[in-house]
């Protein structure tokens, strides 16, 4: 069964938002449809639909933008049984549009889309990708912990915002900071850099290691995974400098 194309939003619309979320209109409209998709069938559909407006082709090629869109994203896919010029919704463009949620679901891991720390790849990746945003965000601040615990040396027994405060603190008046603080930099970044440590502690470690925290934002979620990862990086670079005052 051919799906005829009818326009996903006015004309207006379509001209003014982003190419996101006209993609987003176009998804939710060829969700309604039935059959299989047709990149040249659809464009020639929507050209017809336009062809009073004054823009036709403008809005063709926003159409056409979002569909790129679409396919970038995985939300419309290749048909196997049929030849390659056939699209059909794929698993989650299916069932973006049902979701009430799914948009910022979607988005949620857009924000991941890239690499992580190796430390994060494994454990963290997969309780955000189920859906488990306590556990992912717990773990992955104690990620930095164990690194952070790693790469200064410090007791075992020292935790959370202690450590961090023990690790970076800043050198004062002649006298030796933490393993990990910045002899180079000057007294106010090295004191914010402990500060930013021990604030990741105490903000988004210690209450999950205390309570229930309701972590029912991905967004939230996947920023404070990514706040993980930068300061994981920043780790990284406070050994590179250990190695070289060593060598």
């Amino acid at each position: 069964m051919r799906y005829t194309f009818t326009p996903p939003a006015p004309a207006e619309q379509i001209r003014q938002l982003p190419t996101r979320d006209v993609a987003l209109l176009l998804l939710q409209h060829l969700a309604g449809g039935t059959g299989f998709l047709q990149y040249g069938g659809t464009m020639g559909s929507a050209r017809q639909a336009f062809q009073d407006e004054p823009d036709t082709e403008v809005l063709v090629d926003r159409l056409s933008d979002a569909w790129a869109w679409l396919e970038a994203n995985a939300l419309l896919s290749r048909v196997p049984s049929q030849s390659e010029a056939f699209r059909q919704l794929s698993r989650d463009g299916r069932n973006l549009p049902k979701d009430p949620e799914g948009i910022t679901r979607f988005e949620a891991r857009q924000r991941l889309t890239g690499p992580l720390h190796p430390a994060l790849e494994d454990t963290v990746r997969t309780n955000f990708d189920l859906g488990d945003y306590e556990t992912a965000c717990f773990a992955a601040m104690k990620a930095v912990e164990v690194a952070v615990r790693d790469a200064s040396g410090l007791d075992d027994s020292l935790v959370g915002v202690p450590l961090m405060r023990k690790a970076f603190q800043p050198h004062q008046n002649g006298k030796a900071g933490g393993p990990l603080a910045d002899a180079g930099a000057e007294g106010g970044e090295q004191e914010a850099a402990s500060a930013l440590f021990a604030g990741a502690m105490g903000a988004y470690k210690n209450p999950a290691s205390h309570r229930t925290v309701d972590f029912d934002d991905p967004i939230e979620a996947a920023e404070i995974i990514q706040f993980a990862d930068l300061l994981l990086r920043q780790v990284e670079r406070a050994k590179r400098r250990q190695t070289a005052t060593t060598t």
